[in-house]
């Protein structure tokens, strides 16, 4: 069976001259150039980009996500292929109702006709992963209209089987083409790996679901469907099913009264909530996940679907995105590059001025051009395309929200064509800064820290002591940084009450 995968692998690949531009990227040039003399190959050949994502949708269901996740990592692809690679659709054919009663029976241990009240057969949705059910729990459970997702079944071997494929053909990859090195094949089978897994736990979607929807709680923008735990499984998820619009039917939006321009605004500051507020977002917003509220009081909300996919943000990485963000905005260059210096991003030894002079290079001829004609995803990829000239490590989880700004803004923009995103975002994140950076950050420091007063201030004279014994500067050092940092946001009470006790210890340490 796995000889005969790999033929099948060998035949797709050469249909669409896949073993065309490997050996003609071969570093010696020897391999092509015995080709060109055998005429081994057609003369009509798509573009290369094209070509590739034929390739992967002929393969199945993997493998077009693989190339989903790679179409994320600009910092890597050749632009034309990460376009190409997004244009990637999930178009898998339902499984059996005898296959989905059968996991049903699995998660449950009994049919489908004693858990739910209704259960359709036919599936509302499906994907790569899974697909999803409407369905109606029975009255003793409430009697509520749910959705209920379902993994594929016998996935785990077909996903090992993949995996192990995809290793072989990066090792190929990494060997006969030229740029092989660079692209680090094999390490984004490793990142494609670890979401695919993690996609094929239907409890950690429900996990996620119920966080997102725990931090919009009362939101006048976003709903979350609530997840009805009892019933969830690593295989089955059964949450609150959501009545709307998809977000791509724009006429139907008019014609319910929905304003697209309103709509297109909330989309952005929801997902900058998410962000800079949440630390937490949803990290798969493409137009098939995403509806809209048209009746009742919940008109023009936005609905959130499909969790599988999230990213989450460090407070370090949030303040990174935030003082890259406000510099971009003020033209502060040197702002920008000092961001990346000190987040330690740039390799040892990297000049300053030249990372500045670099990122003044790519933002001057789009700060030219009026705002409106803008594309801050656009912006974004050519600072990911100079960060990849000067090596610096960019991480996954800003890779994630850079697909994300990507399709907000792809949203947005598809909504209402004159959507400035910059304008929409620039006083929220001058105003998220100021939170951070001033009295109020203080005095939130200082409440989250109050829990551990009673455990940590008797301890302070003891260990002041034990470092003047030590006469070790560098430990006091950290301490008198602290203090001057406590001055500088006004937090002048607690830095009092530091000074006293450290006076105290000297003054003890010198009788």
């Amino acid at each position: 069976m796995h000889l005969f995968r790999i033929a099948r692998i060998f035949s797709i690949a050469h249909r669409h001259g896949i073993d065309e531009i490997l050996v003609r990227r071969e570093p010696t040039g020897k391999l092509a150039s015995l080709c060109r003399f055998l005429r081994f190959w057609r003369s009509d050949y798509d573009a290369e980009a094209v070509r590739l994502r034929r390739f992967l949708e002929d393969l199945g269901p993997i493998s077009v996500k693989f190339g989903q996740v790679l179409s994320t990592r600009r910092d890597l692809l050749p632009t034309a292929i990460a376009d190409e690679f997004a244009k990637l659709q999930d178009r898998v054919p339902p499984f059996p109702a005898a296959q989905v009663h059968a996991q049903i029976l699995a998660a449950y241990g009994k049919p489908a006709s004693e858990v739910f009240a209704e259960f359709d057969e036919t599936p509302v949705a499906s994907a790569s992963v899974a697909q999803v059910h409407f369905a109606r729990l029975r009255a003793e459970n409430g009697g509520h209209e749910v959705a209920v997702k379902i993994l594929r079944p016998n996935m785990e071997d077909v996903i090992a089987h993949d995996l192990s494929l995809l290793g072989t053909l990066a090792r190929l990859v990494e060997t006969l083409w030229s740029d092989g090195h660079r692209l680090k094949p094999r390490e984004l089978v490793a990142e494609f790996a670890k979401y695919l897994y993690d996609e094929f736990d239907l409890i950690r979607e429900a996990a996620n679901a119920s966080q997102l929807r725990r931090n919009f709680k009362d939101s006048k923008l976003l709903l979350v469907p609530g997840v009805y735990w009892d019933f969830c499984s690593t295989a089955v998820m059964v949450m609150e099913r959501m009545h709307g619009v998809p977000i791509s039917h724009n006429e139907a939006l008019i014609e319910a009264g929905v304003s697209l321009t309103d709509l297109s605004r909330a989309g952005v500051e929801i997902f900058f909530t998410q962000v800079f507020r949440d630390g937490f977002f949803h990290a798969d917003m493409h137009p098939g996940n995403i509806f809209v509220a048209v009746d009742g009081e919940d008109k023009g909300k936005f609905i959130a679907l499909d969790f599988g996919i999230v990213g989450t943000l460090t407070e370090s990485d949030k303040n990174y995105l935030a003082r890259n963000f406000v510099a971009f905005l003020r033209h502060d260059y040197r702002g920008v590059a000092t961001a990346h210096v000190e987040a330690g991003w740039v390799p040892p030894g990297t000049r300053a001025d030249e990372f500045e002079a670099a990122i003044r290079a790519v933002c001057e001829p789009i700060f030219d051009r009026p705002l409106h004609e803008i594309s801050f995803g656009k912006v974004l990829l050519r600072l990911f395309q100079t960060s990849r000239r000067f090596n610096v490590e960019i991480q996954t989880q800003l890779l994630m929200l850079q697909k994300t700004l990507l399709n907000v803004e792809g949203l947005g923009r598809q909504l209402d064509p004159d959507l400035d995103l910059w304008k929409i975002a620039k006083p929220f994140l001058e105003r998220w800064m100021n939170e951070q950076l001033g009295w109020r950050a203080v005095l939130r420091g200082v409440m989250d820290e109050s829990p551990d007063w009673p455990r940590t201030l008797p301890q302070l004279p003891r260990l002041v002591h034990r470092a003047l014994r030590r006469e070790s500067v560098a430990q006091i050092t950290p301490l008198l940084t602290r203090l001057v940092t406590a001055q500088r946001r006004q937090n002048r009470l607690l830095m009092l009450i530091a000074v006293l006790l450290l006076a105290w210890q000297v003054i003890e340490y010198c009788k």
